[in-house]
């Protein structure tokens, strides 16, 4: 998987942000794209940019939640452009609230996007990509799939669960042998739409401000920029890395989540109890 610009790549969650990136940097390379995003419009702009940057492509409207149309999308791509060697499982979206305001319907949205939108991905391409002969799964955990934090408990649910799937599934192939394999993701903060699109209950007030000083937060201390991310990501599948981090905050995260959980959490808790401190005093 050393030379992408022959390949032909899935790509969820292209219509903005690390998908969008990644599509565009494919592009350039001459890689055969097949974009899909639940969001129409961003889907077309990045499918125009593609097209104007000289690639092939194909754009299809999708919600990675309804498994059905994951694996019609699947077999669609491989009709219009014969193969596909590269997917990848980027479409997610972001909740904040605490384990006893979170209603259940927001929990089951959540999950259905993040962990079963990877599931049916990553089961609705595989069976291609080893007809392909050789191909490449990349899976898009984050930094809250190495530590867990406060409000984000349906989050960290998400996230650990597509580590824990992808590592057992890279396992899987290299027991057998297989010419395909796959490369879990975790991004630290990227500047994308994912905290401004987010649904943030009232309960996070308490421990992270408001829902709005919450989100400016996020990008704050985003720093990496979406771009920069799908290159590291790339070069992890050139690699055939097992695990891409990416941003230097991903790189201090993943440092903290090797500490005895006693004391990673304990910090956690010691900062956040500072800043209830602060706003029960107001």
């Amino acid at each position: 998987m050393r030379d992408l610009g022959r390949r032909v790549a899935a790509i969820t969650g292209s219509g903005s942000g690390i998908g969008r990136a990644l599509a565009l940097d494919l592009a350039r390379r001459g890689t055969r794209l097949a974009l899909s995003d639940i969001d129409e419009k961003g889907l077309a702009e990045t499918a125009e940019r593609c097209t104007a940057a000289g690639a092939t492509v194909t754009a299809q409207p999708l919600d990675v939640a309804d498994r059905t149309a994951v694996h019609a999308w699947a077999d669609a791509v491989v009709a219009d452009h014969g193969r596909v060697e590269l997917v990848v499982n980027n479409a997610g979206v972001a909740l904040a609230a605490t384990v006893e305001a979170m209603s259940y319907e927001d929990f089951a949205w959540l999950m259905n996007v993040n962990f079963w939108g990877v599931v049916h991905g990553t089961k609705a391409f595989l069976p291609h990509l080893r007809a392909a002969g050789e191909g490449h799964v990349v899976n898009l955990s984050s930094v809250f799939g190495l530590i867990s934090v406060p409000t984000q408990s349906a989050y960290n649910a998400s996230k650990f669960a597509v580590r824990g799937f992808t590592d057992a599934l890279r396992m899987e192939l290299a027991i057998e042998g297989s010419g395909v394999s796959c490369t879990t993701v975790h991004p630290g903060g990227v500047k994308t739409a994912i905290a401004r699109s987010a649904r943030m209950d009232a309960s996070v007030s308490a421990f992270a401000g408001s829902p709005e000083s919450a989100r400016e937060g996020f990008d704050r201390v985003a720093i990496t920029s979406p771009e920069r991310a799908a290159r590291l990501i790339l070069v992890g599948v050139e690699r055939d890395r097992r695990r891409v981090l990416v941003g230097p905050d991903a790189t201090v995260i993943d440092l903290l989540s090797r500490l005895p959980s006693g004391l990673s959490q304990g910090l956690m808790v010691a900062g956040g109890r500072r800043g209830w401190s602060r706003r029960s005093a107001r």
